[in-house]
């Protein structure tokens, strides 16, 4: 068949299906060919496929004349880099992007533009390093997240609008950012000599808490592994590994395309874990984070007595961790969320209005081990009293424990009624079973 008589529409159909690189090469065929490939609804479709682009503009945001200038402006600014990379990375950051457009827009706000090469390339000859390709990348697209001193805490990190998150329990308050490239030097070179890493050190902080509880994560710019410091990060220079070794792969091959550090791996996760609901916002005094205590099965659990409900789940503490200490290696946080159902306590078919805590039971296990049996009043202090419908009843708590598999479960002590006026017989209320289990992402 002569392409010369072919209709537009087959034209059109045929280059559709093929990559933008064989439409160029197909363009070099004839001047129909050329004409048909130079369509924008062609490229428009590829700056949709590859780069989930719906207006044409180019990599710093500037609108281009077609799309077909938008893609060829994308290709040239990341010539050096695997494209099939680029795509992966792009696709990271706007899940990300997504999710907090729709549910946390104050926390996107504080998102920055991303750097340029020239910027990398200056970062790294201050911190003598070479970034992995995944994490220039992802510099190139967002250059971390604005620190902003808040009025009220003196601090970056006293706004609570990480993009990673957190949690609370007692005085320890956790929120974490990922850093500018400036900062993340500031950082690295402070941090460094206050622990005592030698100056030739790959590491580079990326990601840290401001709060009153300090929390660092380093990237191995040499093996692309993301490290969390823990208790002993100060005296020992401890850290523990973020992401499974096994996935990380070629992070300085630009000739590959399974290139893959723990930084892309890590915000990967996250995204998912954000998309999935298993980690979601919450609002306390007002002030609105994210917050990495699990809110799904199989990491939450979930129990109705009586018409009291509790979810609990807990999170890995690394920052407490403390390895060379076989009775507190790890430390776990637990989230208890409590609430009564709208109609309220139910007590062999009789219903109250109300019902109070008076006591706890926890069994914390360590692997198939009971390491410690609790029967004690209140928690944290407070007798916190149910009422139908009416917003969860939240507090948080924490536990060593010399393994890193464990589990709580228990049961709480309400009667119906209030403490001071009673309506009957006190009665169980079931804390089914949740992990305390070493991830295999660390947040």
């Amino acid at each position: 068949m002569d392409l010369e008589t072919v209709g537009g529409l087959v034209l059109h159909t045929i280059l559709s299906n093929l990559t933008p690189k064989d439409t160029a090469i197909a363009a070099c065929v004839s001047n129909k060919l050329k004409s048909s490939a130079s369509e924008d609804i062609l490229w428009s479709k590829f700056c949709s496929q590859e780069l989930d682009l719906n207006e044409p503009i180019d990599p710093l945001g500037n609108p281009t004349p077609s799309f077909k200038a938008c893609y060829q402006a994308w290709r040239e600014a990341f010539s050096m880099y695997p494209w099939p990379l680029v795509m992966r990375v792009k696709r990271c950051w706007g899940r990300l992007k997504n999710w907090l457009s729709i549910n946390f827009p104050e926390a996107e706000a504080t998102l920055r533009k991303g750097v340029s090469e020239v910027e990398i390339q200056k970062s790294e000859r201050i911190l003598k390093v070479k970034l992995p390709l995944p994490t220039r990348i992802l510099y190139r697209f967002c250059d971390g997240q604005e620190l902003k001193a808040e009025k009220s805490s003196g601090s970056a990190g006293g706004s609570l609008l990480g993009l990673i998150g957190g949690y609370s329990f007692y005085t320890h308050l956790v929120n974490v950012f990922l850093l500018p490239l400036n900062e993340a030097v500031l950082n690295t070179k402070a941090i460094m000599r206050q622990i005592g890493l030698s100056s030739r050190s790959k590491y580079i902080v990326v990601a840290a808490s401001y709060t009153e509880s300090e929390k660092f994560f380093f990237l191995d710019c040499t093996t692309g592994q993301l490290h969390v410091g823990t208790v002993n990060l100060g005296t020992e220079g401890e850290m523990i590994p973020c992401v499974p070794n096994a996935l990380i792969s070629s992070v300085h091959d630009s000739n590959g395309d399974q290139q893959q550090d723990a930084m892309l791996l890590w915000l990967e996760e996250h995204a998912r874990r954000l998309e999935n609901g298993m980690i979601k916002l919450r609002e306390e005094r007002g002030t609105r984070s994210i917050s990495l205590f699990p809110e799904e099965p199989p990491f939450c659990s979930t129990a109705i007595t009586n018409g009291v409900k509790v979810r609990a789940s807990a999170v890995f503490v690394p920052e407490f961790a403390d390895l060379p200490n076989e009775r507190r290696k790890y430390t776990f946080s637990y989230s208890i969320r409590m609430s009564l159902l709208r109609e309220g306590c139910v007590i062999n078919g009789i219903p109250f209005s109300s019902c109070q805590l008076q006591w706890r039971h926890w069994i914390i296990h360590a692997n198939d081990r009971v390491e410690s049996d609790v029967n004690a009043e209140a928690v944290i202090g407070q007798y916190p009293l149910l009422l139908p419908g009416e917003k969860e009843f939240v507090y948080e708590s924490c536990t060593p424990l010399p393994t890193s598999l464990g589990s709580i479960e228990g049961s709480f002590t309400f009667v119906p009624g209030r403490l001071v006026d009673p309506k009957g017989a006190p009665f169980e209320v079931e804390v089914a079973r949740f992990p305390l289990q070493l991830p295999d992402y660390i947040f």
